[in-house]
């Protein structure tokens, strides 16, 4: 028989946790918010696989078992993670169990939506209407905000000195359909140069670990001199990101990046948006992505509509489309809801109320546990 612990009283709930924080952030929302104890268990990748991908399924042969958390019975009721990595632990995990744990996924599984009892997923995210998916507007990842105080405070006199407004750019790298090349180098420093020329402030720069060296190089070729340019990795400095979250008065963010976006939109700060270059390849495929999200639509206001959701079920089922993201759409939700805009347009003040939906996720979650 299975070992599980009893459901009777309070289930025994166990966070897989990997080593990408913006995915665990969003666990650890949750966690904060459920009516029962967690217990967590960190999982520690091969060296290969740091970067390189898993095979998808219920496997372990990823992990360094002697530096991850102890996986062993009791089986919990239910888990909680997010990310290929983890979920590969979680699905070896149900199925020691005999299947009988639950499994609640945070963002877009690479695997397909029946290998989980719940997929959280916010709206950059295309998946068809199913039974087992909570569609909510953000990321669950929240600001923590007394760090976010506390490092302004530490670099206030480091930045008195720079003539205001001071814009932060945050800058993040490539991924699909967009290309991070020298057109996207010339965007932002096109950009760069507007917002100090028609402001008289200082444009702050931070790349990321996703930056590509000849993006930063070409950045730093031709700033304009009021410009700060922080180089993630090679400066030796401190990262001023958090700093910037509480001390600029606006934001450029590229578009490949939800998360700071979303970091920003969560602090009510003015946020302009990016638009990357696609190329040839890049524009069909997201021409895909725009096809996947009017297909998985869930307005059921017609029959055209309900026609339209068939279709869209069934070209999922039949693997001619699959789950995948859509960041345009992200971009235009976030602008139609008054909270950013598009790069080039004057920044101001978020007008719009910004979208909390971790009691709609708690609230699945709980009737999951309660009503097997």
């Amino acid at each position: 028989m299975p070992d599980t612990a009893p459901t009777s009283t309070a289930p025994r709930i166990w966070v897989v946790l990997g080593d990408k924080q913006g995915d665990n952030a969003q666990v650890e929302s949750i966690v904060q918010a459920l009516p029962w104890d967690c217990e967590r268990r960190h999982i520690q990748v091969l060296d290969e696989f740091v970067f390189g991908k898993p095979r998808v399924g219920p496997t372990l042969y990823h992990i360094d078992r002697q530096r991850t958390d102890p996986l062993e019975p009791p089986w919990p009721d239910l888990i909680l993670t997010s990310g290929r990595r983890p979920a590969n632990v979680a699905m070896w995990i149900r199925e020691q169990s005999g299947g009988q744990t639950k499994i609640v996924f945070i963002g877009k599984p690479s695997s397909m939506p029946k290998d989980y009892d719940l997929i959280i997923y916010s709206a950059e995210h295309q998946f068809p209407p199913l039974p087992n998916l909570q569609p909510i507007t953000l990321p669950l990842m929240r600001v923590d905000e007394a760090q976010v105080a506390a490092a302004a405070d530490e670099w206030q006199t480091r930045f008195a000195d720079l003539p205001r407004p001071l814009t932060a750019f945050l800058v993040g790298g490539p991924t699909g359909p967009f290309l991070f090349n020298a057109e996207t180098a010339h965007r932002l420093k096109a950009i760069i140069r507007r917002v100090t020329e028609e402001t008289g402030g200082t444009a702050y720069i931070t790349t990321s670990r996703r930056t590509p060296p000849a993006v930063v190089e070409a950045l730093q070729a031709d700033l304009p001199a009021s410009a700060r340019l922080y180089t993630w990795g090679t400066d030796a400095g401190e990262n001023p990101y958090r700093a910037l979250l509480g001390l600029a008065d606006g934001f450029v963010v590229t578009g490949d990046s939800i998360s700071m976006m979303v970091e920003v939109v969560r602090l009510r700060k003015p946020l302009a948006i990016l638009g990357l270059p696609v190329g040839a390849l890049g524009a069909i495929d997201q021409l895909r992505r725009s096809l996947t999200r009017w297909l998985f639509a869930p307005q059921t206001r017609s029959l055209r509509d309900r026609l339209r959701q068939a279709a869209g079920r069934a070209l999922y089922r039949l693997r001619i489309l699959t789950h995948t993201r859509d960041f345009v759409a992200f971009h235009d939700m976030l602008v139609a809801r008054g909270l950013a805009v598009h790069a080039g347009e004057p920044l101001r003040p978020p007008g719009g109320e910004v979208p909390d939906d971790l009691a709609i996720a708690v609230q699945r979650i709980v009737a999951l546990v309660e009503n097997p």
